[in-house]
Parts: structure tokens; C-alpha cells; sequence
């Protein structure tokens, strides 16, 4: 299109810029380009009119434009209607002027819906202009005079801001009589270009006073209270957003309260993309007690600047690993090589060192650490809040998690590591035993339809986050019964039915809807619930059938998969073992088959498996429990056929197996063929893995399979070849342990939540949960005393005795620890982790202050700055743009030499 140059003439007079200068306004500049769709060469005639911040009224502009009064009115009106000009009424009387683009024209041009509807390049603009400008500032604002500036969430410094009330929200709400909530402007800019954080930009903003009633005036903003301008603050805090105004007003100023997050915000941007925290800092950094903090990983995850990291707290022998040098602006020259392009999607989570090795090995990365000191101080309801940030399920994975934040305990190396399970299964139970339980808050009302298809731990898991969103999540489950194999294929004795019902309660009380006997793509089909509004589908169908040998003599009456054979006892069929039964398999689901044939009426049980005793998949405590139940276990032999008479099995042959594992760890057993063995059986249960059965439910859709039957799909995202469709669990991944599927579940909700909002990326400002350990051989542990670890008592005899006359029960003995022993067990965790400020990056907004739960996280006061008139700033940017000039002179020869020593360099 060809240049407007009364609307080039406007881009250049609402920038104080003059056309042919060096800093003038060009075509291609975002500052043109977000005023042509919407500019009417009438409205630039009467714009040009208009001065910078002077009011004037319809009658003084009508006569610098030369155009009749009433039409200069018109015209006033269409261009505050599509922000080109502000007004306010006074006395009656209008006034109108132009201000800076921001805070000011950009974010009220996108803030007019119409606008980036109809021209979706306006909301590329508005962030075109931040990038665009954002260079020219590095270095060059002293502290507390940029444009925009963060404001400390007010809970974070009470009783520290008495003399310097403008730093405090309430001063704002509390000076204010007329309130309107908006849009955010930053969040419809990313919307729009697709790139949003799944922090979405409804009614975020708060404008107050004039601002407000021009927002009234042209239809941008809700009219509000004050109570319900508190209300909205509230809420942005819970859901971890910071504040920030417009601090171009005057000291203790403003017209406007942004909720902002550090991945959507364009202001945010200048510290996080630029390296800039000083243009809109608060006068406030962030400082840590390490004695109190206890690396739960809360405040990292919401820092909008990636200035909190988790590190470590415990001795080492050698320095830890130096953080890499940077660079700061005030004395350095700036430029794109500074900068960090992709902040969005590569924050880190933890220091080059890392951190506590439970929260690095968890699947779901719990606060281990942080729920261990609650539980000492007998906080249990909030120590279980804390589990369920994560983990939907703790009274769960209390009986049946493998325990790998166990095996990676730091006291593991002293003596014995941490029941760390055995204090979250406590925990659990003290909810499971009140009267009114924990039920997560609604965070949001997002209300769209969203169907899980699998009522496993993923799918439930996917369900709980979904739910907490406030979206309508259904369930649908094939089998009658819910939980997947969490109910299907544990049996009773290590978990108990009740356990997962109490568990799965809790989602019905956050409105989640079951739906059993329902198989999704028989009885109706993903076509079918687009029809009836379902917006996205998680697939969670888990490895719910068992995986067979082809051995032959397989398919003889009385041999049964494991998978299968747990299934049917644990739905109640009918099903009695006599004589001797043989299971084949090593793994955790093998030692369940077995100890359920003994409950079941077998006369002797053995299993034999390809792995030696130390190789054995299953966990130890499992073996040593079987082992007590009169359980045989041979290892090393590998199964050659089943022997069958009549149709019937009478015994397996197996040949010995010399190896499991080749050199690079692979799966790749060896046998000796000459050494075989016949073992007489009456039943065989083979028990060597699962495997996905579909049915019919991706009939029609673009979800593809890979070879073993799983789901293709993003690693990170989940989402498969159809766009609307999530796979997650034992689906995509193949079977593994509850946590890894309950964890796949959190980041499916995640994802979904992203793909069903408009305009939302399902990656970027996605934390990538990267939680290292620290190097366990560095550390000092010598000054720590052994302190035995505490055990759960059983309920009686632990176990039956399987072939002695025993009568093994379905019943869990397993007991629970008594508050003595968690205070007692909770008292040897050598608290490993600590959270690591970055005091340049942090901007004060004190976020992570409400997340910690341990008063371990407190602002400082390390500034006193107020806000700068925008009349008076140009002076104070040009004497600290001059000493920034001289430091970079000086600092320059011994950064010179530095870098050249580095490099080898004379």
C-alpha cells in the first residue's frame, strides 16, 4: 500500500520526532504501521492538532484544524474510540491530547477489540515497538525512572513501606473513586501472533481515575468496585502474577495496575529478553534463607525472570561450580550478543551444581524436601497441599511408588536413605481420615469441554489439573470399575480399592464426570464427542493387556497373562488356582501375580525369570516379601515351550540364560540351549510386560502408532498428529511405574489448557522441568551422626506362608508410621537443596514470597526510587547515559585483558 503522509506526519508527532531527522519515523516502523489500518485521513487532520499531555478542548482544536466544531467533534470522538487520541471530561467539559506510545497509544489501540480483529498486524506492532525500542534503553534509565515499574506485591513488604506508601497497590485502589478492568494489552499482542504463554489476557488490567473513565467512555474496559479491583488483585497473586503501572505520572502516580507474568509481559521483556532489570525494577530484590528454605522448587517456577534457581545447601568437599560470569549493561557495551533470544523457552531450574537429588529423581520432581520439614512441624494438611501440586494421589503412591526419590536420597550415602514414602503415605492418611478433606480451589473459569478417554493415573491425573481450571472434564472408561490398573492390576494387598476411591472423591467433589462401561471408539466415537462440544481428548488407555511369549503350547487351557489373571481377580470373578502354578516374569507385576495365586488357593507358587537376583526389575522389598509368603524364585532360566496334554498345560520348559544385558546395557538375553529344565505346573501365568490394545478408537483420526503400539507424540507437548488429540501414560510411553503417568498427566493439562485457548503456544514460557542432582561424591558428609531409619509396623504376621498351611490374606498389613516417627524420620533429611538468588535479574515483585510456605523467601530493600514525570526524565537519562559512557571507558582495557588471558592471548 502506498504511504499515508498526514498519518507518517502523526507517527512522527505523537514520537516528538521530525521527519527527515536521524530518529525519525519511517514506513516500515511499527509506529506507521499501527496507525494506517485505523486512521482515516479526516481523524489525521484533527490528530495533528492535538499536543503532547496538553489538554485542550473541541473548540481550541477545531480552530487549529480548520474544520466546524461539530465535526471536529465527531472526529475527536472516532479517534479516541480507536485510541489515537485520550480524553477526560472535566467539569463537564471535554479535553483531548496525545501521549507516549507506552504506556499509552500502543497498549490502547490493542486494548480496541475491533481493531486487532479486523487488522491482526496492529497486535505485531505493539511488541514490533517494544523490540524496537527496548535496545535504545539497555543501561541508560537509572533505577525507578523507566516507563513502566514494578510494583512488590504488598503482603511481600508490609511493615516495610510505611514511608513509601506509593509502592504499595492499596495506596492506588484506596486514592481511586472510578475502577475498570481490561484486557492486557501484552497478552493480546501474543494472542494474536499465536506466540501466548497460557496466561490469558481476560479482564487483567485494572485502570483507575481518568483512565478509567475513558476506558468507560470508548467501551475498552468493565466499569468495577473497589472491592472488586481488591478481588482481581487477589486473584492474580494466587495464580502467580506480579504487578506493574505506568510510572511516567509522577512520584506516587498512576492510572493503571497491570497483573503481568514474565513470559507474556512485553514490559518484563526489557530484564528478561534485554538484560535490562533496571529499567523497571521495583526497590526491592529477592534474599533467601537458606537455614529455613527447603529447595521445594515453588518460587523458581514462578520467578517471571528466571532469577531463582535451586542449588545446594550441603557441604562440599570442593567448590561448587561457579555460575557463568555476566555481563551487566552499566559497564559494558549492549548488543544483541547480550542478549537472551529465547528466554521463553530455556529457563533453567537449577544452578550448574544442582540441587537435591528426591526432587531431581521424582518423576512428578515433588517438593520433597518442603513436605518432609512441614510434616515435622505437624502442618499435614498443608504438607499435602504441597504433595498435590504435583501429585493428585499421594495416599496412592504412599503403598506403590518404586521409590526412586529413595534410592537417590543424599542419606542413602550415610546410612539409610529417607522413608520418604513412608511419611507421604502419613500424610495422606490424615486426609483420608478427616471429616472435611483438602479439595484443591477452582484457580480459574474456563468452562470448555474436555474428554479423558482412560481412568488410569494419567488420565485422572490430567482430569485433577484440568478440573482445577475449572474446565468440564469427563471421563470415560471402558471397564466398570475406575482407577485403570491401579485398580485392575494391584491387588489388594498393596493397594487397597478404598484408597483409590477415596482418592479419585476428591476429583468428583471438583466437579469431574465419570463415565464407565463406555469405550470410546465402540460405543461412540472422537467424531462423536467433537459433535457434542468436547474441545480436546487426552488418550490414557494405559498397557492394559497382557504381552505373550509366542511359545508354543501358549494357548493351553490354563495359562493365563498376568495382566489378565489380576484383572479378573481383582473384578471379583470367579477364579480358583489348585496344585502348582509356575509364573514367568521377574518384574513388580510378576511378584503381584504370584502373591495373588497364593491368595487364590495354589498349592505352591514358583516363579522363574530370565535375570539373576540382582537384576531382577521388581524392587527388592518386593522379592524379600514373596520370598516370606513361600514363594519360589529361580533366576536365570528363560522359558522354551509349555508343555501341554490333552489341551491342557502339565509343566514349561525352560533353558538357562547366561546373560540379560549386552555390553551397552541393552535388552539382549543369551542362552544356554544345552542346559534345560521341565517344571510340572498345573497353571502358568506369564507375566513379561503389557502391551496397548486400541480397539477401534483411532478409527478415522491422524493419530499415528509406532511399532510397539504406542502413541506418536511430542515429547514435551504430548499432542499427536491430530491437533486436538493428547496421548499420555503407558499409551506413549510403554508400561512404567503410576508417578511417571500421574507426572505425563499434570503437563497433558498443561498442554490442553494451551491448545483449546485462542492463540496460545504449547511451548513457549513452558518451564522445562530440568531438576539435576548434585554430584553426591562431593559432599562432606562427616559431621553427621547415623541415625536409624524408622520402620512401619505390620499388622500381625506380615505375610501367609504360602504351601505351609498359611492363609494368606488380601488385606494390606502394612502399617503407617505413628507422629513419633515422622518426627523422628523426618528429623534425618540432611536438607540438601536451597533456592539461589540472581539479585541482578530480580525485579522485586515478590511473587515468590507467596508461594513459600517456610518464610524462607523475603524482599529487601536495596533502592529509593520513585517515579519521574515523563517532562522531567529526559535530563536524568542523559547525565546516567553520560557516566554509563565513562564506566564502559574505563572498565574496557580489564575486560580486554581478561578476555584475553581466558583465550590464551598475550
Amino acid at each position: 500500500m502506498p504511504v499515508n503522509e498526514k498519518i507518517l506526519d502523526l507517527a512522527n508527532k505523537i514520537s516528538r520526532t521530525k521527519r527527515g531527522s536521524k530518529m525519525e519515523i519511517k514506513p516500515e516502523y511499527p509506529e506507521y504501521r499501527i496507525l494506517a489500518p485505523i486512521v482515516t485521513d479526516e481523524m489525521a487532520d484533527v490528530a495533528l492538532s492535538l499536543e503532547f499531555r496538553k489538554h485542550l478542548t473541541a473548540e481550541e482544536i477545531a480552530v487549529k484544524c480548520g474544520k466546524p466544531l461539530a465535526e471536529t467533534k465527531r472526529i475527536l470522538e472516532e479517534c479516541a474510540a480507536v485510541g489515537v487520541a485520550f480524553s477526560e471530561e472535566k467539569l463537564g467539559v471535554m479535553y483531548y491530547w496525545v501521549d507516549v506510545w507506552v504506556p499509552g497509544h500502543m497498549e490502547i489501540i490493542v486494548n480496541t477489540k475491533a481493531n486487532v480483529e479486523r487488522f491482526p498486524d496492529i497486535a505485531k506492532c505493539f511488541d514490533d515497538y517494544g523490540k524496537r525500542r527496548a535496545p535504545m534503553s539497555v543501561g541508560n534509565f537509572p533505577v525507578g525512572t523507566g516507563v513502566m515499574r514494578v510494583i512488590p506485591i504488598e503482603r511481600a513488604v508490609e511493615g516495610e513501606t510505611r514511608r513509601a506508601s506509593f509502592e504499595e497497590v492499596s495506596k492506588y485502589l484506596n486514592e481511586n473513586t472510578v475502577f475498570t478492568v481490561s484486557d492486557c494489552s501484552c497478552r493480546t499482542s501474543r494472542e494474536a501472533q499465536g506466540e501466548g504463554c497460557g496466561h490469558l489476557k481476560e479482564e487483567m488490567c485494572i485502570q483507575m481515575g481518568h483512565a478509567a473513565e475513558y476506558y468507560i467512555r470508548t467501551g475498552r474496559g468493565r466499569e468495577i468496585t473497589r472491592d472488586e479491583a481488591f478481588e482481581i488483585i487477589r486473584k492474580a497473586e494466587a495464580n502467580g502474577l506480579m504487578h506493574s503501572i505506568p510510572n511516567t505520572d509522577g512520584p506516587g502516580k498512576t492510572h493503571a495496575i497491570c497483573n503481568c507474568c514474565g513470559c507474556g509481559c512485553l514490559s518484563i521483556r526489557n530484564a528478561a529478553m534485554f538484560g535490562n532489570p533496571d529499567m523497571i525494577r521495583s526497590n526491592y530484590v529477592s534474599g533467601v534463607d537458606a537455614e529455613k528454605c527447603v529447595a521445594c522448587g515453588e518460587c523458581v517456577e514462578t520467578c517471571p525472570t528466571n532469577a531463582l534457581r535451586l542449588g545446594q545447601k550441603i557441604c562440599s568437599k570442593k567448590p561448587l561450580p561457579r555460575e557463568p560470569r555476566r555481563d551487566r549493561p552499566h559497564d559494558t557495551e549492549w548488543g544483541p550478543d547480550k542478549w537472551n533470544h529465547d528466554y521463553r523457552v530455556n529457563r533453567k531450574v537449577v544452578t550448574e551444581g544442582g540441587t537435591s537429588p528426591c526432587k531431581a529423581e521424582c518423576p512428578a520432581h515433588i517438593g520433597i524436601q518442603g513436605y518432609l520439614k512441614l510434616a515435622a512441624q505437624g502442618k499435614y494438611r498443608e504438607a499435602l497441599e504441597l504433595i498435590k501440586t504435583e501429585n493428585p494421589f499421594p495416599a496412592v503412591c504412599g503403598r506403590i511408588c518404586p521409590r526412586k526419590c529413595e534410592s537417590a536420597c543424599t542419606r542413602g550415602d550415610l546410612d539409610d536413605p529417607i522413608a520418604i514414602d513412608e511419611v507421604k503415605k502419613f500424610i495422606a492418611e490424615q486426609d483420608l481420615s478427616e471429616k472435611h478433606r483438602y479439595v484443591p480451589p477452582r484457580r480459574h473459569d474456563y468452562g470448555k469441554k474436555v474428554a479423558v478417554v482412560g481412568a488410569g493415573p494419567s488420565g485422572l491425573s490430567c482430569a485433577f489439573f484440568l478440573a482445577q481450571d475449572g474446565y468440564e472434564v469427563t471421563v470415560f472408561e471402558k471397564e466398570k470399575a475406575l482407577g485403570g490398573m491401579l485398580t485392575l492390576g494391584i491387588p489388594a494387598f498393596r493397594l487397597g480399592k478404598k484408597v483409590v476411591e477415596a482418592e479419585i472423591d476428591i476429583l468428583r467433589e471438583m466437579g469431574v464426570v465419570f463415565k464407565t462401561g463406555v469405550e470410546v471408539g465402540k460405543d461412540l466415537s472422537l467424531a462423536d464427542l467433537r459433535g457434542q462440544g468436547f474441545k480436546a481428548f487426552y488418550l490414557a488407555i494405559g498397557a492394559q493387556a497382557g504381552r505373550r511369549l509366542g511359545l508354543e503350547g501358549e494357548d493351553a487351557k490354563g495359562v493365563l497373562t498376568g495382566v489378565d489373571f489380576l484383572r479378573s481377580v481383582n473384578l471379583g470373578e470367579e477364579l480358583r488356582l489348585s496344585g502348582k502354578v509356575v509364573v514367568i516374569g521377574g518384574g513388580n507385576v510378576a511378584i503381584d501375580v504370584a502373591r495373588t495365586a497364593v491368595r487364590v488357593g495354589a498349592a505352591s507358587v514358583e516363579m522363574r525369570c530370565l535375570e539373576g537376583r540382582a537384576e531382577m526389575p521388581a524392587l527388592p522389598e518386593e522379592v524379600a516379601e514373596a520370598l516370606a509368603e513361600g514363594i519360589a524364585i529361580e533366576n536365570s532360566w528363560g522359558p522354551k515351550r509349555i508343555l501341554v496334554e490333552g489341551g491342557r498345560v502339565v509343566g514349561v520348559e525352560f533353558k538357562k540364560c547366561v546373560s540379560v544385558f549386552d555390553a551397552d546395557k541393552r535388552f539382549s538375553p543369551k542362552y544356554d540351549e544345552s542346559a534345560t529344565v521341565t517344571v510340572p505346573a498345573d497353571h502358568v501365568l506369564v507375566s513379561v510386560g503389557q502391551a496397548m490394545e486400541w480397539g477401534s478408537l483411532l478409527e478415522g483420526s491422524k493419530v499415528e502408532l509406532n511399532p510397539g503400539k504406542t502413541a506418536k507424540a511430542d515429547p514435551a507437548t504430548l499432542q499427536t498428529a491430530e491437533p486436538d488429540v493428547f496421548a499420555g501414560g503407558d499409551a506413549l510411553t510403554g508400561p512404567k511405574f503410576a508417578i511417571d503417568a500421574i507426572a505425563m498427566g499434570k503437563e497433558a493439562a498443561i498442554s490442553i489448557h494451551r491448545y483449546v485457548q485462542p492463540g496460545q503456544s504449547l511451548t513457549l514460557g513452558r518451564v522445562k522441568r530440568d531438576y539435576r542432582p548434585l554430584d553426591k561424591t562431593n559432599l562432606d558428609l562427616g559431621g553427621y551422626d547415623k541415625i536409624p531409619r524408622q520402620e512401619a509396623r505390620h499388622e500381625g504376621e506380615a505375610f501367609g506362608a504360602a504351601g505351609q498351611g498359611g492363609a494368606a490374606s488380601f488385606k494390606d498389613t502394612r502399617g503407617t508410621f505413628t507422629v513419633e516417627q515422622v518426627k523422628k524420620e523426618t528429623e534425618r533429611c540432611l536438607s540438601c537443596g536451597a533456592t539461589v538468588v540472581d539479585e541482578f535479574m530480580c525485579l522485586g515483585c515478590g511473587a515468590c514470597t507467596l508461594k513459600c510456605r517456610f518464610d524462607a523467601i523475603k524482599l529487601e530493600r536495596r533502592y529509593d526510587e520513585s517515579g519521574v514525570e515523563f517532562e522531567k526524565l529526559k535530563p536524568l537519562v542523559l547525565r546516567h547515559m553520560l557516566k554509563r559512557k565513562i564506566r564502559i571507558m574505563v572498565a574496557k582495557p580489564g575486560k580486554l585483558l581478561k578476555k584475553a588471558l581466558a583465550g590464551g592471548g598475550r
